[in-house]
């Protein structure tokens, strides 16, 4: 960079450790390094053979024991209907800090939404085209250049979402589970489906409508979803452990990198 250069490193101070504590804060960390690779290690297993079960129980390739009926093929708006949400305006503070969760489109990386930051009032509501969501819709990504357009998440609690996402209404037809790990598996083809230029504006609810899904009856639909939940939440814990241990080990860096803690009493030392 520009501004940075030798001398302006030159300047730069540095607390440095007795060279026996020095080995000692090094081989700490690196401990928890090779924890945090083995985690990354475990993860991408696991979520090789969860894309190895999506594709062989969707396809379907492997049909789980005793079920034998054929499957057909719907389109959204034949099982259910679909919606858009809305954000009020955010320079009204009366329509914001209520009890009401309001999830932005970012937040479909949680996949699985059990908790929102945003929170909207009873009059946000009524003044915007925002609208509470009962739990289990399929949330799909609208708009946005980056990864959030086809993106697919499922919520776990009564929300809002703002205007860049469309939910899914669940009902007695057909399997949420379901349709979020069919869905989710169809990122690429999601973002293809997308309308403009070469496929680089956005998903609109008419196309959501009209996307095909592959359905086997409602019981094997329910069969198929717990087999790809019991290893989708293997991997929800998993990744949640990995977080866990890398602020543990910012924590560490704080105290260990700084002489706050030391590994070594500094007799000991001398």
């Amino acid at each position: 960079m520009a501004s940075l250069n030798g001398e302006v490193l030159g300047r730069v101070s540095i607390l440095i450790a007795p060279e026996l504590e020095q080995q000692e804060i090094a081989e700490a960390l690196s401990d928890v390094d090779a924890l945090i690779s083995g985690l990354n290690k475990l993860i991408a297993k696991k979520r090789a053979i969860m894309q190895g079960m999506i594709h062989r129980l969707l396809t379907p390739i492997t049909r789980l024991p005793g079920f034998s009926r054929e499957w057909e093929t719907k389109r959204i708006r034949e099982f259910t209907d679909c919606t858009a949400g809305g954000t009020p305006n955010t320079s009204v503070s009366k329509y914001w800090g209520g009890n009401h969760r309001w999830m932005n489109s970012g937040e479909l990386h949680l996949k699985v939404v059990t908790e929102v930051l945003g929170r909207v009032t009873d009059l946000g509501l009524r003044r915007s085209s925002a609208k509470m969501l009962p739990e289990n819709c399929v949330l799909i990504g609208l708009a946005g250049q980056g990864r959030t357009r086809g993106t697919v998440a499922i919520n776990r609690v009564p929300l809002a979402t703002n205007q860049s996402i469309a939910a899914v209404f669940p009902n007695e037809s057909f399997c949420s589970d379901y349709l979020y790990f069919n869905l989710g598996s169809r990122y690429d083809e999601l973002r293809g489906m997308s309308a403009g230029d070469g496929g680089r504006g956005g998903l609109n609810l008419t196309i959501i409508r009209s996307i095909p899904v592959p359905l086997p009856e409602l019981d094997e639909q329910r069969a198929i979803a717990a087999v790809l939940r019991s290893i989708d939440d293997e991997i929800v814990a998993l990744e949640r452990r990995r977080q866990k241990i890398e602020g543990i080990k910012q924590g560490m860096m704080q105290q260990l990198l700084t002489g706050r803690i030391r590994l070594m009493q500094p007799e000991v030392l001398a």
